[in-house]
């Protein structure tokens, strides 16, 4: 079902976990293919099922017979023909009536046939239960209909498919249609909903936060955690005490003012992270958080939830959805594009509250220039080249600093301080850094001066409803998003500039920015830890992942104003640990943490904690160093700096969890040392990233001329070539197992004397041998 699972599975199951995946080389891990695998009464889907309905979810329950079942029938009316009963199950099957019947009662066509497969292999390998005899001997002897057989049908099809029983309870815990109804305290509340629209750079969010900074107490619901962090500091900067939560970190408003003066007595640079759980602090009114972690129990004066078009976001638009209509605040300003207003507009309907919109220009001028970059020549300081993937942003970095700009670098997989590190030092007016190689990772969260965004393309990955990947042009949204970090109001560039790298994209690119941007119309929403222990109650021997299955295709949603959220990671990651034996609040916990599935490294080590877990073993300090093999070495590679980075979302994923179970995640303080120190390590590493993309390319290529080398010595020595070309071959191939760190040059060199050894003692044994025929 999932591409990746098996190759997760694989590399956990392995001797040696790869410490590392590159992408600059060619993955050649093998992807299985889906079958079926049972799991209770529910089967696990592969991807020719995700089309299907609710029926392909299901395989029917063995319905074992009855030990106290004696053939009390055959007493009665006395022994039934196996040709005369298959005849009577048959003629029972085809008769149109018993179809209409079986689908009153739940049984579609798939449902049906294998409940009736069920049905006569068991009245036909079994004794009969004596009503089920009698009813088929009087049917023979014409004292009886064939229909008269259905109860005795139905109540073997419960047994077979034991979901028929609570079907109706199952669709009342999936029914969707009115979710603002699951926040009674909220609808008890007389909201003002105030709408800030406009684009990037229009100061909507500036406004809507000057009214947070003057409430009594208020949120902030961000995007991302480093937009969350610095509504942290500029409102603590500004006298409002404000707290950090997301979902890694707790920090409060008092650890602010103690770190800014530590900074300033010590003139230190590092930053010591502070937990919000202390007993001796106290939550301050004012809480800056993720979308994901706003909490709905708590009373704002001001609430803010930050870029709303993400409410239409196909994994996490829930979270969008939940603040909107959960949040108790007297005001709620909401922030983002035109382009959701519509739909705020109809969800405010459906609570009864009024909706009060306020539009923005954008501050300093925009313009599309009328050609394209056509060369890396042509870089200018205050260029900043969005590329979206690696790839292509580690050949464009190492290409311009070929040309003597020194380059900053910011793509998604960074830990953020190291984004900073990197934001900083091309916006510092001091600095020799002038130019920027990016991804998209840069339109939201990050203040950046930049005089020109330069798409080096247009066509990016995106995620379709059924949770795969296709390669297709950026949106109206996404262009429009991107293109807005040119030119920033009070930076040292006013006016921005956006282009593209290749001539053909331009026109392309000047049309989707002439266009409004795309209209939001459906709001996400996602199952509850809640919904899936009722579904549990009624399915116990289903898994998780089946569980979701059954109540996406179950679940009833008002598809004019709803979707259901993509589900996929979700039931990824419960597919990987369903073997763990887990309570089910906890196994839902672990199955929405947030990593990156596509990272065999970081799936491997998630399941090593599970299992920890499992045991009732504390995860701690000690055991992730072992599990990461920790302390890590700086990076010589790209491919090293790669596996940073997925050892820094283990880090992550450490935190994300101890919040979370905190007694089995103890070592939190331990923990963030070490991630502060990996940052560090990977900072360096993307100041130095063009020496390590050579080294990269160094050892490929040394890698394929020894292949190659040995390649043309085998080949010569089929064509008859044996001394000296055998002599070649095995030195290349010796040379290669060197370069790639198999052997080192001291095994090398005994490796040669034992050759050396073993070719004279063969020649002594053919001589001797020679000499005793003679």
């Amino acid at each position: 079902m999932y591409k990746g699972l098996s190759r997760i599975l694989s590399c956990y199951c392995s001797e040696k976990i790869p410490q590392y995946v590159s992408p600059v080389f060619t993955s050649v891990l093998t992807k299985r293919k889906g079958h079926l695998g049972y799991l209770g009464y529910v089967f696990k889907r592969t991807k020719k099922h995700d089309k299907g309905g609710l029926s392909t979810l299901f395989t029917p329950v063995p319905v074992k017979p009855n030990p106290d079942d004696i053939n009390v029938g055959e007493e009665f009316t006395g022994r039934l023909k196996k040709q005369d009963l298959l005849k009577i199950l048959n003629k029972f099957y085809q008769k149109p009536e018993i179809r209409s019947l079986a689908s009153e009662n739940g049984l579609d066509d798939q449902l049906l046939h294998q409940a009736f497969l069920s049905f006569r292999r068991h009245c036909l390998e079994h004794d009969l239960p004596p009503d089920i005899h009698i009813i088929i001997s009087d049917i023979l002897h014409g004292a009886g209909h064939v229909d008269d057989l259905f109860p005795y049908f139905l109540r073997h099809a419960r047994l077979a498919f034991p979901h028929l029983d609570c079907l109706d309870d199952l669709k009342k815990i999936s029914d969707l249609r009115t979710p603002a109804n699951w926040y009674p305290q909220a609808r008890h509340l007389n909201r003002k909903i105030v709408f800030h629209a406009g684009p990037t750079n229009s100061g909507k969010t500036y406004h809507a936060l000057e009214r947070f900074l003057t409430a009594k107490s208020g949120v902030y619901c961000g995007p991302l955690k480093l937009l969350a962090t610095e509504i942290y500091h500029k409102s603590n900067s500004k006298g409002t005490p404000c707290d950090l939560i997301t979902g890694e970190e707790r920090r409060h408003a008092t650890q602010y003012q103690t770190l800014t003066e530590n900074i300033e007595t010590d003139n230190s640079t590092e930053t010591e992270n502070y937990l919000l759980s202390e007993p001796e602090l106290t939550p301050s009114s004012h809480v800056a958080c993720t979308v994901e972690m706003t909490s709905l129990n708590d009373t704002y004066e001001v609430a803010i939830i930050d870029e709303i078009q993400m409410i239409g976001d196909r994994g996490r638009g829930w979270a969008w959805t939940r603040a909107v209509l959960g949040l108790q605040a007297d005001e709620i300003h909401l922030c983002g594009e035109a382009g959701a207003i519509n739909l705020i507009e109809e969800i405010c309907y459906t609570t009864g509250e009024e909706i009060e919109v306020r539009t923005y220009k954008r501050l300093t001028e925009l313009k599309v220039e009328d050609s394209a970059l056509g060369s890396l020549d042509n870089v200018r300081p205050g260029d900043c080249i969005v590329c979206f993937n690696k790839n292509d942003i580690y050949s464009v970095s190492r290409a311009i600093e070929q040309r003597g700009h020194e380059v900053a670098v910011i793509y998604g997989s960074l830990p953020p301080g190291t984004k900073l590190a990197q934001a900083n030092k091309f916006n510092d007016p001091d600095s020799s850094c002038k130019v920027m190689v990016a991804t998209d990772a840069i339109g939201l969260g990050i203040n950046l001066s930049i005089r020109r965004i330069i798409f080096y393309s247009l066509i990016k990955p995106v995620v379709n409803e059924d949770g795969d990947k296709e390669m297709d042009i950026i949106s109206i949204s996404q262009a429009l998003q991107i293109a807005g970090r040119a030119g920033r109001y009070g930076s040292a560039w006013e006016t921005g500039y956006v282009t593209t790298y290749r001539p053909e994209d331009l026109a392309t690119l000047k049309t989707l920015l002439s266009k409004p941007p795309d209209p939001v119309t459906q709001a996400g929403l996602h199952p509850t830890a809640e919904q899936m222990e009722l579904y549990a109650y009624h399915l116990p021997h289903a898994s998780l992942s089946s569980l979701m299955d059954i109540f996406v295709h179950l679940c009833t949603v008002d598809d004019s104003l709803y979707f259901m959220c993509n589900t996929e990671a979700f039931k990824f990651l419960a597919e990987m640990i369903q073997h763990v034996p887990l309570p089910l609040r906890a196994r839902y916990v672990f199955c929405c943490a947030p990593i990156n599935n596509k990272l065999p490294f970081v799936c491997a080590t998630f399941l090593k904690m599970v299992r920890q877990y499992s045991r009732n073993e504390p995860i701690t300090k000690n055991w992730l160093s072992n599990a990461v093999d920790w302390p890590v070495p700086s990076p010589k590679t790209i491919m090293d700096l790669v596996h940073l980075e997925a050892v820094f979302d283990v880090l992550e994923l450490y935190l994300w969890l101890s919040y979370r179970f905190p007694d089995m995640f103890p070592d939190v303080k331990l923990v963030r040392d070490m991630e502060a120190e990996l940052d560090s390590i990977i900072q360096q590493g993307i100041f130095q990233i063009t020496r390590l993309l050579r080294n990269s390319e160094q050892i490929l290529k040394d890698g394929q001329s020894s292949e190659e080398s040995y390649g043309r010595g085998k080949k010569s020595m089929r064509m008859g070539h044996l001394q000296t070309k055998g002599d070649e071959s095995k030195g290349k191939l010796s040379e290669m197992l060197v370069a790639k760190g198999l052997i080192t040059p001291q095994m090398l060199k005994k490796l040669q004397q034992e050759l050396s050894t073993d070719n004279t003692e063969r020649g002594r044994k053919k001589t001797n041998t020679r000499n005793r025929r003679k």
